[in-house]
């Protein structure tokens, strides 16, 4: 797993003549690989098959790779096409393991195989696969689905019926305890509660954590945790993603100080895009911090950070549901070819490299493009209600029920709204609003993330019903989305 900071991303000839160090026969990608043209034809300079596993939408030029498994190539009928990389990887296993089975490799009285090496071996390292050789017992790839589930989440891919599928049987086995010690520990650190997992654990406690290592260090440490066999190793590994994620979040905080101040000098309300760039970002959080903008203004977001040689702008994008932004960089591109050195992704986020001295022609370039392809009713936010809930309807049963279902992107919870008396209101984390609110003479419990501003005397509130667990005691709360 090359360094992001150092490399980049996807299979570049860097890493490919890295790579070519240890003499591999075969390289596999995960989750990267369509757009790396350049990359693969290295590699087949040096004698070396490619096998590209990937899930991003392919460019005007495919790699001359030996083999490609993508849902979303030209002519894949394959019927799921939001697959995340760890999806389209685990359908790969499925089909060598019925590749393997009709060769009769398998047997059912055989040991299993050892568990293959972490790091790629030299030419001393036996394959896991050995031509020729038969009586191997069959591999439960469904022992896999914990992690299935956990990287469909946190890819915030869309959550078709088969993703859903995916990860309600990863939960399962995470509730049931048929999970490693990674994901168990994380659990922990996190304090969560692996027997009643929910998706939203996956995507808003344990991915995060993750997610950090690469960040700001390197995603060994991640890949680790989650490989690890042993409790206490786990558990010390989980303990110093949970520092580093806290870290992130002191960054990314300070980072949304800076683009707020700059905002400021621009009318937001006048522009279709928003493209920021500040030279003392942290190339590792930009994604989180244009996601956040984006969320706040409703407008597609790109931000940019300095590369390590400070020579380059590395950029992450976010976009709004009616723009394609891969596909709004590929028109950027193809109208100033000068301008994006690289770039790749798909509808809602998007990567891309430019030089310092060209940051000023994308911004315009970029914001022309999306105002030809938004319209001004594009900008508008548009948030959907439920509808109202009878006040006896609101309770803990309830949000057990809600809290069960698979929600995420493209599928997600229900959002009520109604007319709420503000009964009290603290601050809490110096930035969240606790309340304690009246509805037909019951009183809730609630919270507004991000706000702490005080708020009137009654409200009309957008709202989720979700389960509050303090202290091993659970109670119903309401999680305020928007109010006015």
């Amino acid at each position: 797993v090359p360094n992001r900071f150092e490399y980049g991303y996807g299979l570049t000839p860097e890493i490919v003549r890295l790579a070519a160090q240890e003499h591999p026969d075969i390289l596999i990608t995960v989750d990267n690989g369509i757009a790396s043209v350049d990359g693969v034809n290295e590699a087949n300079r040096l004698g070396m098959q490619v096998l590209v596993t990937d899930h991003h939408l392919p460019g005007d030029t495919l790699p001359d790779a030996a083999c490609i498994v993508n849902p979303n190539q030209p002519g894949c009928t394959f019927p799921s096409k939001n697959l995340a990389g760890v999806g389209v990887m685990f359908y790969v296993l499925l089909a060598l393991r019925a590749e393997l089975r009709a060769r009769g490799t398998y047997t059912s009285t055989a040991q299993p195989l050892p568990s293959p090496p972490l790091i790629r071996g030299g030419s001393d390292t036996p394959p896991l696969i050995r031509g020729g050789r038969e009586g191997f017992a069959e591999p439960k790839l469904a022992e896999l689905l914990d992690l299935v589930a956990l990287g469909t989440v946190a890819d915030v891919v869309k959550l078709d019926q088969n993703n859903r599928i995916l990860v309600q049987q990863g939960l399962l086995r995470i509730r049931a305890g048929k999970t490693g010690a990674g994901i168990n520990a994380l659990f922990q650190i996190a304090k969560k509660n692996p027997a009643r997992a929910v998706s939203q654990d996956l995507s808003f406690a344990i991915g995060p954590r993750l997610n950090a290592a690469g960040r700001l260090e390197d995603m060994r440490l991640g890949i680790d945790c989650l490989l690890s066999d042993d409790e206490d190793a786990a558990m010390l590994m989980a303990t110093r993603l949970d520092e580093l994620n806290r870290e992130r979040r002191s960054i990314e905080t300070d980072m949304q100080e800076v683009a707020m101040a700059a905002l400021e000098s621009i009318q937001v309300a006048d522009n279709y895009s928003l493209a920021l760039f500040d030279e003392t970002w942290h190339q590792g959080v930009i994604g989180i911090l244009a996601s956040r903008l984006k969320d706040k203004f409703h407008r597609p977001v790109i931000a940019f950070a300095l590369s390590a040689d400070k020579a380059e702008l590395k950029g992450s994008g976010r976009s709004i549901g009616a723009l394609h932004l891969r596909d709004a960089l590929d028109l950027v591109s193809k109208r100033h070819p000068q301008l994006i050195k690289k770039f790749g992704g798909h509808a809602a986020a998007a990567g891309l490299t430019i030089d310092l001295a060209q940051y000023e022609p994308f911004v315009a370039a970029f914001e022309r493009v999306v105002r030809e392809l938004l319209s001004v009713s594009d900008l508008q936010q548009k948030l959907d209600s439920d509808g109202a809930l009878a006040a006896q309807d609101i309770h803990l049963e309830f949000a057990q029920q809600l809290d069960a279902q698979i929600w995420g992107q493209g599928f997600p919870a229900p959002l009520f709204d109604d007319d709420f008396a503000v009964e009290s209101q603290r601050v809490v984390g110096e930035k969240h609003l606790k309340l304690r609110l009246r509805k037909a003479g019951q009183f809730f419990e609630a919270m507004l993330f991000g706000y702490a501003e005080p708020l009137p005397d009654t409200i009309h509130a957008l709202y989720s019903v979700s389960v509050n667990e303090y202290n091993d005691r659970r109670t119903v709360q309401l999680l305020i989305r928007h109010w006015e």
